[in-house]
């Protein structure tokens, strides 16, 4: 479909000649020229958004002071919080997030036709692409057959989801689906999706350059940033709006300047730096902030590693972590199998619009931080956050405060000095336990790696960490060197590109020989779909109830996510993950200490098969060709034969089949008049849960795995599915009744109104301990609604539209927290959730909240964004306080979406009208 350009005031319209062919773009420096401002000393990252007000000004959405803001933005140091509206030129999809958004689509179909208008008006208007990326699970491992395997089951268990995606490729127009077996959404955008500079054709047939920008539901939308790419993740039901033309309402962001100097040393990694760049990033503050990276230090740095950096943005909470064009994005661009003429056009937009870094690249930043890359040294991130970088020579003592901590022992420094001697088995002050697994000769204890995964697209898309993986494993292999017998290992990459490559480079078998055999295209551990640990190590690991770890080449780390009967989770790069299957222990410094025996008897270490840079440079030069990528993007979207039998009814409402335990008709649309309603004071709410710091969004919403005595494995039950076609949260989020009954259940969240408890707990109006599904059901019959209370960063983590989703059908009015993150906030009021937050250094625990209090937040009828409201909570016994209350309904638009009930109501009755 065609881009409606706006009417262009400033006369900013110009022309390309790029190989031939003449193309219109809209120019930065004509602007000025125009009198709007000097534009010049703007980071690339705010020109892109400039660009997008300069293409839609049309005098209402955007206007000519829009434009003039962002030349204020410089003159006032990096600072003019002005509200716009910025259009992305697509949208990006993975199924978990994807397969709710078209339910809602479809739900909306069937909505705007009750209303009077025409199923068609409910269409994309900007180009999706659903890559199905989520759904793989490792079932097998190690062996291989492994892929196979479970490409099989996973047809099996998403037969019903897959079908519905056929079926909305088919009924949507600007809706393409990336079928299974293809790669990660993320490095499927890095290495053939994205262009830098899309093209399009304006409403009078003209060809038109533009950045290529997108809006992504998986918060690692950020990697493609590394290509110059500016998109960030939203949530479902933010992206489905912008798919239906509705502009994104933000606040011109504050950019944060990274300065990258100097070059990694010998031994140091990609991940290694973006452990570093994290750390520090998330110490600076950069949430709603954009990050940009400059500096000579660029020069040093493959583009391979940029996305890697990029993809990272949410682990440090920017909305994204942009890299500008030059020399190495062209580069990347021809070996990734683009288009010769679309390389040039790229070269030659960026120079013309004042896009290009060079040497003499020096912008306003709002604030600046640095690194010296040769300070970088190998690290992980752990146990259960990925800000959290943990040198790798005091991974051993700190693991021992991990479980000293858990077990409330000693963890002093004089104590996590017996690390290095390994597990107690006398009964010592160690508090680190041993025990035997059963039918077999070996045992496992504190700190037994049982899962080592190269997995998830921030490094199976960077090809000099995983051919780094497979050197080390071709020079263990070489020595005789096997994982231990209790490490679930498996091979995940992010693309069919990275088996071409590592076969190419002669490694895949050296991977194959220590369990890394290929068990499928897609995220895998990353995301909590590791599988099962074998029936044994699962027993030993609950009986004796051990602190065991894994060890992933992941972004996420928290609480629950990986495997249910794993405690402590590190990110690693891929060699160490191999270095660490075998090992198999994170109680020894693997630095110094030897991870195994060879063959001829003698100790090894890891420096013994660690690779050199040239050796990995030099093999990923061979083999990684523009032929590869262009073989295997040649029929993207073709899919395999399963995909290809699938068979799907036709029609353009869909036909809901009432027995799916999949996908359901959502109730949010159901009883919806044409008029709008007004916001409405909370009166008399109750407390549903009483949370701490950093709960994230897998806290709230899991996509792991659920068990039959959980409300929505009841559910399940209740509907004939036996417990081993549970499937996952994640694989379910098309029906509302299962995700109701996952919200706020995750296995490792703790809710202070049930201290000791862990999992989806609270307290019922009887006031006895019940889930938390039914306790808000038990409230929902009685009237009464509720909110949650928590603390700083809540909500942090992926993008995941059903931590908000399911916080509105649970009866969930407001949530009150000390801060709030970026996506999360967002994702709460466009369904109609108020987020609040303390001010005056008030927090829970100032108050004393207990969960006991009732809460009444007057004054919301004629509430205005980012005001201060005064809360009454009375508590127990029927003493009263009052709390000053920031409204984080941030703009005018969102007290808009909130009056409709939500931002795809208030969608939905504007396309409606205009049918």
């Amino acid at each position: 479909m065609p881009i409606i350009v706006g009417q262009d005031t400033a006369g900013a319209r110009r022309e390309l000649e790029v190989d031939g062919q003449t193309i219109a773009y809209y120019s930065i420096p004509a602007a000025t020229e125009a009198g709007l401002g000097d534009f010049s000393k703007l980071p690339a990252a705010l020109k892109v958004v400039l660009e997008n007000m300069l293409r839609f000004e049309d005098g209402k959405t955007v206007s000519v002071d829009d434009i003039k803001a962002f030349a204020e933005w410089a003159a006032n140091g990096g600072k003019n919080p002005r509200e716009i509206a910025y259009r992305p030129a697509r949208v990006l999809m993975q199924d978990f997030t994807g397969v709710p958004a078209v339910v809602d689509l479809a739900a909306m179909r069937d909505a705007v036709v009750a209303l009077g208008g025409k199923a068609e008006a409910i269409n994309p208007l900007n180009p999706v692409d659903l890559v199905i990326d989520h759904s793989v699970m490792v079932d097998e491992f190690g062996n291989p057959r492994a892929f196979q395997m479970n490409v099989d089951r996973e047809y099996e268990r998403n037969g019903e989801r897959y079908e519905f995606l056929k079926w909305g490729q088919g009924a949507f127009d600007n809706f393409r689906v990336v079928p299974p077996g293809t790669g990660i959404c993320h490095q499927v955008n890095l290495e053939y999706l994205a262009q830098t500079v899309w093209t399009d054709k304006d409403q009078a047939g003209k060809d038109v350059a533009y950045p290529d920008t997108l809006v992504g539901t998986d918060s690692h939308t950020t990697m493609v940033n590394g290509l110059a790419v500016l998109g960030w993740g939203v949530g479902g039901i933010e992206a489905e709006a912008a798919m239906l033309g509705q502009p994104i309402s933000m606040l011109i962001p504050e950019v944060v300047g990274f300065k990258l100097t100097g070059k990694l040393k010998e031994g140091v990694t990609a991940t290694d730096l973006v452990l570093t760049v994290t750390q520090m990033l998330r110490k600076h503050g950069v949430v709603n902030k954009f990050v940009e990276f400059y500096g000579s230090g660029l020069a040093e740095l493959p583009l391979a590693d940029r996305a890697t950096i990029a993809n990272m943005a949410p682990e440090y909470g920017a909305t994204c972590g942009f890299f500008p064009i030059d020399d190495e994005t062209l580069r990347y661009l021809q070996v990734s199998g683009r288009d010769e003429t679309r390389i040039k056009l790229v070269e030659a937009y960026a120079k013309a619009n004042g896009f290009w870094r060079d040497e003499s690249y020096d912008p306003v930043y709002t604030s600046t931080l640095a690194l010296d890359l040769s300070t970088v040294e190998p690290s992980l991130a752990g146990p259960k956050r990925p800000q959290d970088r943990v040198p790798l020579s005091l991974a051993a003592p700190e693991f021992y405060k991990v479980v000293a901590d858990y077990r409330g022992l000693d963890a002093s420094s004089e104590a996590s000095k017996m690390a290095a001697e390994g597990p107690a088995t006398d009964g010592s002050t160690d508090p680190r336990k041993t025990t035997k697994v059963e039918g077999e000769d070996y045992e496992i204890h504190d700190g037994s790696v049982v899962i080592a995964a190269i997995t998830s697209c921030t490094n199976t898309s960077n090809p000099y960490v995983m051919i780094g993986a497979g050197l080390v494993a071709q020079k263990a292999n070489a020595l005789g060197l096997t994982r231990k017998p209790w490490v679930k290992t498996s091979l995940a990459p992010g693309s069919q590109v990275v088996t071409e490559y590592l076969e190419a480079a002669g490694v895949q078998d050296d991977l194959d020989a220590l369990g890394f055999n290929l068990v499928g295209y897609g995220c895998t551990t990353c995301i909590g779909n590791s599988g099962p640990l074998p029936e044994k190590i699962s027993k030993a690991v609950n009986d004796a109830d051990l602190v065991v770890a894994s060890v992933l080449s992941g972004n996420r780390n928290f609480e629950g996510r990986v495997n249910p009967d794993v405690r402590a989770n590190y990110l690693a790069s891929p060699p160490l993950v191999v270095a660490y299957a075998i090992a198999g222990d994170m109680n020894i410094d693997i630095t110094t200490d030897p991870i195994g025996v060879s063959k001829d008897g003698k100790e090894v270490f890891l420096k013994d098969i660690w690779p050199t840079a040239k050796e990995i440079a030099d093999l990923v030069e061979k083999t990684v060709t523009r032929s590869a990528f262009q073989s295997k993007y040649a029929d993207v979207f073709k899919g395999d034969d399963k995909w290809q039998e699938i068979e799907t009814a036709e029609g353009e409402t869909y036909t809901w089949p009432a027995a799916s335990t999949y996908v359901q008709n959502p109730p949010y649309f159901k009883g919806m008049g044409m008029e709008p309603g007004k916001i409405e004071d909370i009166e008399g709410a109750k407390i549903l849960a009483v949370l701490g710091d950093s709960v994230t969004t897998d806290h709230i919403s899991p996509a792991g795995s659920f068990k039959s005595d959980h409300p929505a494995g009841k559910y399940l039950l209740d509907h004939q599915v036996p417990v081993r076609d549970f499937n996952s949260y994640g694989s379910r989020r098309g029906n509302h009744e299962v995700m109701m009954r996952g919200t706020f259940a995750n296995i490792r969240i703790r809710n202070q109104m049930v201290p000791g408890v862990e999992g989806g707990y609270t307290k019922g109006p009887d006031g006895e301990t019940t889930s938390i599904y039914d306790a808000a059901m038990a409230w929902e019959e009685k009237g009464v609604p509720l909110v949650v209370i928590a603390g700083k960063e809540y909500g942090t983590g992926s993008s995941r539209d059903w931590a908000a989703k399911g916080t509105a059908l649970l009866g969930v009015k407001a949530v009150i927290a000390e801060s709030f993150e970026r996506i999360h906030r967002s994702n709460l009021v466009g369904m109609g959730v108020i987020p609040f937050e303390f001010t005056g250094g008030q927090t829970r625990d100032s108050l004393g909240l207990t969960g006991e209090e009732t809460v009444s937040i007057p004054g919301l009828t004629a509430v205005k964004p980012r005001q201060t409201v005064t809360a009454k909570i009375t508590r127990a016994d029927g003493s009263t306080v009052d709390v000053d209350l920031l409204c984080r309904i941030d703009t005018e638009v969102e007290i808009e979406y909130v009056e409709n009930g939500g931002v795809l109501h208030y969608v939905l009755r504007n396309l409606a009208r205009a049918a």
